[in-house]
């Protein structure tokens, strides 16, 4: 297979649905975007993030919101505290969720987010092969912290530099809350609705919260090797 394939599905109380497939390539765990033209919102000079790497003379649009934009225009008049049945369909598994627009909308918006080839998202890339639909705050801190400490495993083992002590990922996590603002304030100009939005703030949480955990040595998941 070429492919790793996350299709989700939401099921709302008035019977209407609304579907929407993630494809990866699996070689590479870049996002397989469509081929719709994207907004004007997209390009790469419009709010653009300060921590942005892409040169203007190379990138037309910014590659995460090309790739969420038709799921931004799916979602722009869905409030996010709507109820729903949200699956998530893979070739390993299928996962449901009785909850809310929002939190559905945060677990694919943060696998295509990690995947569009935004340099500053690449620290979040790996974690894209093993989806973790509807992940709660601790197991995304588990996930964070093991993917970034197996990084710094096999960049030892190359002969690289590395950082065992997570002395460095401040300033990665840093930049994913830059990206995330960014991204906030182009959808602040499309979409009417908060669910994309309050999936962007769901988002950033996470990543300010395993900053906090990281100052506090990981203290709340230390409980789990003792």
């Amino acid at each position: 297979m070429n492919e790793i394939t996350f299709s989700y599905h939401f099921n709302f109380p008035d019977n209407s649905k609304k579907r929407f497939l993630v494809k990866l390539d699996s070689d590479t765990l870049t996002y397989k975007g469509s081929n719709n033209s994207p907004p004007d919102w997209a390009l790469l000079g419009v709010a653009r993030c300060q921590c942005c790497k892409l040169d203007l003379g190379e990138y037309s649009y910014c590659p995460i919101s090309k790739n969420i934009s038709d799921l931004v225009f799916a979602f722009k008049e869905t409030p996010s505290h709507k109820s729903c049945q949200v699956s998530c369909i893979s070739a390993a598994r299928t996962c449901s969720k009785e909850t809310t627009v929002q939190e559905g909308l945060a677990s694919i918006m943060g696998i295509i987010m990690a995947t569009s080839g935004c340099p500053s998202m690449s620290i979040l890339k790996p974690m894209a092969c093993f989806h973790l639909p509807f992940a709660t705050v601790e197991e995304s801190m588990y996930r964070s912290a093991s993917a970034y400490l197996l990084r710094q495993y096999f960049s030892h083992k190359s002969g690289e530099s590395c950082d065992f002590f997570m002395d460095r990922i401040d300033e990665h996590y840093e930049e994913v809350q830059m990206v995330n603002e960014g991204i906030l304030k182009r959808i602040n100009m499309t979409s009417e609705m908060d669910a994309d939005k309050n999936a962007i703030v769901t988002l950033n949480a996470l990543a300010q919260i395993l900053l906090m955990e990281v100052d506090e040595d990981l203290e709340s998941l230390k409980r789990l090797f003792t």
